[in-house]
C-alpha cells in the first residue's frame, strides 16, 4: 500500500527542515511531498539544499490548491492513501501509522486527528476554539456528525477521495468545507486523537484581521456545499 504525505508550505523556512526530519524519525513506509506555495522566503533553497522532494508552483494558489495539488500528485503516482501534514511543525508524524490502520480497518474514508477529544497538548486560543465549536456545531446540523475538530489539518483519506479531491477542493480555507463534501455524499469520517503543538515559528495564515472574513466566507462555502446534490462524486 503506497501512503503519501502531503506538506503545504508557504515562507516556512523556520519549520520546513525540522518538520521533514519528525517525518523520517516517526514513519516507516510513508512517502513525502513538500508543495512550496510560491514562498517569498528560503524555502525552496531549504529544499534543494536538502534534496528533499518536492513541487514548487510558480504562483501563489493558497492553502487549498496547494494541498489540492498534492492530491493531483498523489493520483497520478498511484498513493492509496494521502495525508495532509502542516509545513508548521504542528502536526506530529508519530501518529500517522495509527490513522493509517484505523483508516484502512474501519474502511473509512477520512480520519482526521483531533486535538479535542483527549485535550491533551496545544489546545489553540480561546478565540479560535470558540471558532471550531461554531463549525462542530454547523457542520453537525447540516450533515448529523459531529466533528469535534473541523479545522484540523491533519486528515488522511482514501484513494477514493483522493480522486475526489484532486479534481475538486475548496480553494479558501477548505477542512471544514471538504469535510461537509463528502459527509454530504455519505462517506465515512472519523476522528481519532492526537496531540499537536505549538507552531514554533513563522506567521499563520489566519491572522486577528481576516477572523470574522474566515468565519463568514468558510459559514457561506459550507451553506453552499450542504445544498450540492449529495449523490453528486
Amino acid at each position: 500500500m503506497k501512503k503519501l504525505i502531503i506538506i503545504p508550505a508557504y515562507n516556512e523556512e523556520e519549520n520546513i527542515e525540522r518538520t521533514i526530519r519528525m517525518i523520517e524519525k516517526g514513519t516507516n513506509d510513508f512517502d513525502y511531498v513538500i508543495i512550496n506555495d510560491c514562498s517569498k522566503d528560503n524555502t525552496k533553497k531549504i529544499c534543494e539544499k536538502n534534496h528533499f522532494n518536492y513541487v514548487d508552483l510558480p504562483i501563489n494558489l493558497g492553502i487549498g490548491g496547494a494541498v489540492q495539488t498534492g492530491y493531483k500528485y498523489a493520483l497520478n503516482n498511484g498513493y492509496d492513501l494521502a495525508v495532509q501534514v502542516d509545513g508548521d511543525g504542528q502536526h506530529d508524524p508519530q501518529f500517522l501509522e495509527e490513522m493509517a490502520e484505523y483508516l484502512v480497518e474501519n474502511k473509512l474514508d477520512m480520519v482526521i486527528g483531533s486535538r479535542f477529544i483527549n485535550k491533551e497538548g496545544f489546545q489553540s486560543s480561546g478565540a479560535r476554539r470558540l471558532g471550531i465549536k461554531y463549525f462542530t456545531g454547523l457542520i453537525k446540523v447540516l450533515t448529523g456528525k459531529k466533528i469535534t475538530d473541523p479545522t484540523s489539518g491533519l486528515r488522511m483519506i482514501n484513494k477514493d477521495i483522493i480522486e475526489m479531491f484532486a479534481s475538486d477542493y475548496p480553494k479558501d480555507y477548505p477542512e471544514p468545507e471538504s469535510i461537509v463534501a463528502i459527509l454530504r455524499r455519505k462517506k465515512k469520517v472519523k476522528e481519532i486523537p492526537v496531540i499537536m503543538k505549538e507552531r514554533s515559528g513563522g506567521v499563520s495564515s489566519i491572522s486577528a484581521g481576516k477572523s470574522i472574513y474566515y468565519m463568514i466566507k468558510v459559514t457561506l462555502a459550507i451553506l453552499i456545499e450542504s445544498i450540492r446534490k449529495g449523490e453528486k462524486k
